[in-house]
């Protein structure tokens, strides 16, 4: 078979290998999942509306719509925008598959092979996986605990040729937890201004804080056009749903429309719909607010073991909102025999971080996952994984 050469960088995802194996082990807590809780899902409203929408506008709910998006969804994209002061229209606004497509939707309209992308090490790995098929270079960035070093990143600029855009997830990212600073988000604005690069602002978790103050959005405060949003309904009412949207100057949105045209015509309409009408007819606050309450808690369970009974050489990050939780194991580890192990020994799953760095040399690295895991998992999971990490770095 004639495959195109770029199938020959594809690699399986590492955090679906990651399950796999846990899923082999009955009864396995698993830390490696990056799901939204199922719990937490609004469904009795969800059910209404579905209901509803069948009975009242199936023929116009379940037909093709306009590849741009639902029109009442639009709306509400514009209103939930504005409040975190993102100036928007309709002409700025691509309906989305999910935000991972927004991802790839920005690879298609600007990768050409042997182009450059400049990325936080760690970074999103989904991001990763729509980038490589296009034949890029990646340029990793180091980063501290208030994202990346801007002396790092300029030097980059600088030097590395053809970057097309700086990809960023900057609000408790996938995988460190980790949020910038808004010195790092203007200093990065004024970088991409002198050297006239993109950046690729990926926001999926940015309204699940539990502590600390909002940070604008590099969006927020662009005045160019230079920066593309990407938002995300999946993590905060339904993830199999695949709503997500890009808010971009109007010339990248055309293309976009036009790319996705060619792609899946467009996003779901039915789900379309029954995103619209959950945003009209509740608070979608109450609803974040209900997850920030028990996410808050599952973090500060799993960060309490963490500190108290893991290994004193294991570092971690000390997310504000989102999903996860980076742990740096001593230099030499290799996280994916650990997983291994653990998941045999003690049936306790994580996903090994190295997969998360463009290059190698980061095996020591694991993330771990708080919101699908149940409170009391959490307590038995990092109990039995304090013990297993102490008997094995020692």
């Amino acid at each position: 078979m004639k495959f195109a050469n770029r199938i020959n960088a594809l690699k399986p995802s590492a955090i679906r290998a990651a399950g796999k194996l846990i899923a082999s082990k009955e009864n396995c807590i698993s830390f490696a999942a990056g799901y939204p809780a199922a719990a937490l899902m609004p469904i009795d409203e969800i059910k209404e509306i579905t209901t509803e929408l069948i009975e009242k506008e199936g023929t116009t709910a379940l037909q093709y719509g306009m590849t741009k998006g639902y029109q009442p969804l639009l709306e509400e994209i514009i209103k939930l925008a504005k409040e975190k002061n993102i100036d928007c229209t309709e002409e700025n606004i691509q309906v989305t598959t999910g935000s991972q497509q927004g991802i790839f939707l920005t690879a298609l309209a600007f990768l050409d092979k042997g182009d450059t992308i400049i990325v936080e090490k760690p970074t999103y790995l989904g991001a990763l996986s729509s980038f490589t098929p296009f034949e890029c270079n990646y340029k990793g960035i180091n980063a501290d605990h208030e994202g990346m070093l801007m002396d790092e990143l300029e030097e980059a600029l600088k030097t590395e040729k053809n970057v097309k855009f700086i990809y960023c997830v900057p609000n408790f990212s996938n995988p460190t937890g980790k949020t910038w600073s808004l010195e790092r988000r203007k200093r990065t604005l004024e970088l991409a201004k002198e050297y006239d690069v993109m950046i690729l602002e990926d926001n999926p978790y940015g309204e699940i804080r539990f502590s600390g103050q909002e940070v604008p959005s590099m969006k927020s405060m662009d005045t160019e056009g230079r920066v593309i949003y990407l938002g995300s309904f999946s993590k905060i009412l339904f993830a199999g749903l695949r709503v997500g949207f890009t808010i971009a100057n109007p010339t990248i949105t055309n293309n976009y429309e036009v790319l996705k045209q060619g792609i899946d015509l467009q996003s779901n309409q039915f789900a379309q719909t029954q995103i619209a009408e959950y945003l009209n007819r509740y608070d979608l606050n109450e609803q974040v607010k209900n997850i920030i309450e028990v996410y808050g808690e599952k973090r500060d369970i799993m960060l309490d073991i963490i500190d108290n009974k893991f290994p004193k050489s294991i570092k971690r990050t000390n997310p504000e909102g989102g999903m996860f939780v980076w742990l740096d194991l001593p230099e030499g580890t290799d996280a994916t025999e650990l997983l291994a192990k653990s998941v045999e020994e003690i049936s306790v799953g994580f996903v090994p971080g190295g997969s998360f760095f463009t290059e190698p040399g980061y095996e020591n690295t694991v993330r771990l996952n708080f919101s699908t895991v149940e409170k009391e998992d959490i307590v038995e999971g990092m109990n039995r994984l304090a013990d297993f990490l102490n008997k094995e770095l020692k």
